[in-house]
């Protein structure tokens, strides 16, 4: 009924206030409710038994819209105004999801007898696309091979540059309703600041690129691959008969909610299986705007001049994330072509509003950084681009990105998660490698002492 009349009044908002502790799980069923009915309405939880740890946790994740605990009713109004407000509601929003996020870590890390699957539930629990359904055919590359950029235009990455992560760098953040860029500007604690700042990273670009004090180069892979179980295999070419390389996937454990039904997922359900006998490939980008910049901030250095020495390296990283956005764009637009009439700006470009994914070696989706040897080795990074990895695995020059790249319309970024003991020893039979070894790289992930 609550659906029925949102739709037939043309609803702005829902509110649902529950009283009493039965009520809770009401309001779990009607947003998994209105998330299959497909509704774009904001749902307002409020009342004596709910709490924001209860709404973040529980419903939530239930409904993509936003989903807001509201304390009283007097914050309604501020609330609701907020989110009508075109200005304002995506900031909202944004601090919103940030809190709550914060919110489910907390509970989750307060959860003492925290259940894991086992590594054959998880297994059994995958991401399950029919492959051979004609909307989930894998989308066939224009090149496949390599492609080595080799002293970049940085003109052409100014566009691409996501600001807020600079402004970081610097701790200037703006509060509500002046988070980010360029609303940052118009915060009254740290705006004039910020513009001033702004205004000086600006002269510094500027003459970063016309005196050519730095360099970018970059390498673009889309290699024949399959997966096969949680890894992905790379073939050497398009007969499949020889493997180029493996890249080891790591699955989710940690149980979700009961009334959950999502996958437990791993990278390499985004990728054909090998025994579907459909064709699939894995795309890779690696990318540096860093070339001169140790020489840079090494002069300012021993000029006492600090500020100019971290104002060079914070540039250097936007541009560094600046190419690999648009080498990514590409990628989508021409190289493997799924998206030949993709349009977006900046700032949809920034809210991952593409199809595919492009997740890092050592990120959540793949927390294990030992990967990235497997990207070099496929691309000949250090060879072709310059671009290097030390003995922990970091890149070098410093300004530098990797990740792989995923073009299936149902990829989608997820974080792993803790995974337990019997999937670390999977793992490492996998790779070939020690359990010292791996436990050492995963130690931050992992849901038992070692």
């Amino acid at each position: 009924k609550i659906i029925e009349a949102a739709i037939k009044e043309k609803a702005d908002i829902i509110g649902l206030s529950g009283l009493i502790t039965p009520s809770l799980d009401e309001m779990i069923h009607v947003a998994k409710e209105l998330e299959r009915a497909g509704l774009k309405i904001p749902l307002l939880i409020g009342g004596a038994t709910t709490s924001k740890t209860h709404t973040a946790v529980k419903i939530a994740p239930r409904y993509k819209e936003p989903v807001i605990h509201v304390l009283d009713a007097s914050r309604t109004v501020v609330v609701v105004s907020n989110l009508l407000d075109k200005g304002l509601r995506d900031d909202f929003i944004a601090e919103l999801d940030e809190e709550y996020d914060e919110v489910r870590d907390d509970h989750y890390d307060s959860l003492k007898d925290r259940r894991y699957l086992t590594l054959e539930e998880a297994r059994s629990k995958a991401l399950r696309i029919e492959w051979r359904r004609p909307e989930n055919l894998p989308p066939q590359p224009h090149m496949v091979g390599h492609k080595v950029y080799d002293d970049v235009d940085l003109n052409e990455l100014l566009p691409f540059i996501d600001w807020n992560p600079f402004f970081h760098v610097w701790q200037l953040r703006g509060k509500y309703p002046n988070r980010g860029y360029p609303k940052l500007f118009n915060d009254a604690s740290v705006g004039e600041e910020a513009q001033r700042l702004f205004g000086e990273a600006q002269a510094m670009l500027r003459d970063l690129i016309d005196k050519r004090r730095i360099r970018a180069s970059a390498i673009v892979s889309i290699l024949p691959a399959n997966s096969k179980g949680d890894d992905i295999v790379v073939y050497k070419d398009e007969s499949r008969t020889e493997v180029a390389g493996t890249y080891h996937g790591l699955r989710q454990q940690a149980e979700k909610d009961r009334e959950s039904t999502d996958p437990y997922l791993c990278l390499s359900d985004f990728v054909a299986p090998a025994s579907e006998g459909i064709p699939d490939y894995i795309g890779s980008i690696a990318a540096s705007a860093g070339f001169g910049v140790d020489e840079l901030a090494a002069a300012y250095e021993a000029d006492n001049d600090d500020y100019s020495a971290i104002m060079v390296k914070a540039l250097a990283d936007r541009l560094a994330e600046a190419l690999t956005e648009k080498l990514h764009q590409d990628m989508r637009r021409e190289l493997w072509g799924f998206a030949p009439n993709e349009s977006l700006d900046t700032e949809d470009l920034l809210s991952i509003k593409y199809q595919g994914i492009r997740p890092a070696p050592g990120y959540p989706s793949q927390p294990d950084h030992s990967e990235k040897t497997t990207m070099w080795k496929l691309g000949s990074i250090a060879e072709t681009t310059g671009i290097e990895l030390t003995e922990s695995l970091m890149m070098h020059p410093g300004a530098s990105v990797c990740a792989l790249v995923f073009a299936h319309p149902k990829s989608s970024y997820f974080a792993v998660g803790k995974i337990s003991k019997d999937q670390v020893d999977d793992y490492v039979a996998r790779k070939g490698a020690s359990t010292d070894e791996i436990e050492t790289w995963l130690r931050p992930i992992l849901a038992y002492d070692a």
